[in-house]
């Protein structure tokens, strides 16, 4: 490869490049910020609440559900007796867990998509891991709020010792997300 060749070569990479990080940006902020401007049209008091889709398509609720009925079951499991409403989980002499819209994770699922999408892989890669990555991220949030609820029934005099979950929590899945993503992006690199 002569130098003029090699030059072109670099200066189609660096396109490829800035394409992919524009793409992830800006569906980083559709995703995200979709989210929350969803969460306002179907929260009763929110800037833009609109009764019939917070009837209707109300996904926010239906993933606090999805994450709050396992998690239930597995505080039950340990022994524990739990009860649940839409957005709350009370251990009985342990925890009252209040899951709301900074609990469901859509941060670091608007994350993962975003960068999924942008990436330059076929369809089918990009489909599995994004059900895969959406998957872990959902089960990691599931045992989270399990744990939070067996181990603070356990450790009842620690209480306020566990006020940074959230960002423990992101920590933890951003790891999980990262090593996920090492590996896919290394299957899909295309020469």
């Amino acid at each position: 490869m002569d130098q003029k060749q090699l030059k072109n070569a670099k200066r189609q990479a660096d396109k490829k490049a800035i394409k992919f990080a524009l793409t992830l940006f800006i569906l980083y902020i559709i995703f995200s910020q979709g989210n929350i401007f969803m969460n306002s049209v179907m929260s009763p008091g929110g800037r833009y609440y609109n009764e019939y889709i917070a009837t209707h398509f109300n996904y926010i609720q239906g993933l606090k559900t999805s994450l709050i009925i396992p998690a239930v079951w597995i505080i039950k499991l340990f022994g524990f007796y739990a009860i649940y409403n839409a957005s709350d989980v009370m251990v009985v002499a342990g925890p009252y867990l209040r899951i709301n819209y900074s609990c469901l994770g859509l941060g670091v699922m608007s994350f993962l998509a975003a960068f999924v999408l942008a990436f330059p892989a076929s369809w089918k890669s990009t489909f599995k891991m994004l059900i895969i990555g959406l998957v872990t991220i959902y089960i990691l949030n599931v045992f989270r709020i399990a744990g939070l609820g067996v181990l603070l029934g356990h450790f009842q005099s620690q209480r306020q010792n566990f006020t940074y979950h959230h960002e423990i929590f992101n920590i933890l899945v951003y790891i999980c997300i990262f090593v996920l993503l090492f590996f896919w992006v290394k299957k899909n690199i295309r020469n």
